[in-house]
């Protein structure tokens, strides 16, 4: 694989879950990694899954974590789901404030999840990882959909990695609301077209994708034409084979990554 040529820094996306932290639990090295690769001349930024946390919540954990990070460095799956709807709309959310802060940026009326019959339909429903996932908010929704809202979902990752095992992500909330309507989501984050449109966007070419999940992070290499960095931190535990797609470079973690690049390592092993 062949990263697109570009001028000025080489350019790395980095995912978060998994990769840099585990929940609220830093992963040993990776700050470190991080300006190891900005002090080597390269452009790190974020793009994250994660539809839950708010933007201010995120970069306060990065600077708690000694990662800097420039808001125009830190991208997210809620950002790409707000990008597929127009000022002006209305949107219910089954998801985290991150979704609402999102929509609400983009100029998107956000709709309560309660069955009023005095609030016009939503033009969409937006789903992610959803904290406080009930009954009757599910409802909402799968009846919001069968008047005609469209579904969008942040992702459809299966699992959230924590320091003490996956959580249900917000691909398993999706998919609750896609089996009950039978409507078919347009997914905003890693690896589909709005994520990679975000990037591109904002980034430019990509030289590497790094993420510990293949199905989204390194598919979303594929797309953008980057390599892939396989790091084994978080979904991916060490010794899983990985073909679909191979990664370019394969390390336990983000500080083993980055050893073996500036070492000049044509392939980072375990």
């Amino acid at each position: 694989m062949t990263s697109q040529s570009q001028s000025g820094p080489e350019t790395w996306v980095v995912d978060l879950d998994g990769v840099v932290w585990l929940a609220n639990e830093p992963i040993h090295g990776a700050a470190e990694a991080i300006r190891q690769l900005r002090e080597s001349g390269r452009r790190v930024a974020f793009f994250t899954n994660n539809s839950f946390a708010l933007r201010n919540d995120m970069l306060k954990k990065f600077a708690a974590h000694g990662i800097e990070c420039a808001s125009e460095d830190l991208m997210s799956s809620s950002q790409a789901a707000a990008g597929l709807m127009k000022a002006g709309e209305r949107a219910m959310v089954l998801g985290g404030p991150g979704i609402v802060e999102a929509l609400e940026a983009a100029g998107v009326e956000v709709v309560p999840t309660e069955l009023d019959p005095a609030v016009p339909r939503p033009d969409a429903v937006v789903v992610g990882l959803d904290l406080t996932l009930s009954m009757p908010r599910l409802t909402a929704a799968t009846r919001a959909i069968a008047a005609g809202a469209r579904l969008i979902g942040t992702n459809d990752d299966a699992t959230y990695p924590t320091p003490d095992g996956a959580l249900p992500g917000g691909g398993s909330m999706l998919a609750a609301v896609q089996y009950a309507t039978r409507a078919q989501a347009v997914v905003a984050g890693k690896p589909y077209p709005p994520a990679a449109e975000l990037i591109r966007e904002k980034l430019g070419p990509v030289a590497v994708m790094v993420g510990d999940r293949p199905e989204t992070d390194g598919a979303l290499a594929v797309r953008l034409g980057a390599r892939y960095a396989l790091v084994r931190s978080g979904v991916t535990p060490p010794g899983v084979a990985v073909d679909d797609p191979k990664p370019d470079l394969d390390a336990a973690d983000l500080a083993a990554l980055v050893a073996g690049v500036l070492d000049g390592a044509r392939e980072v092993r375990k």
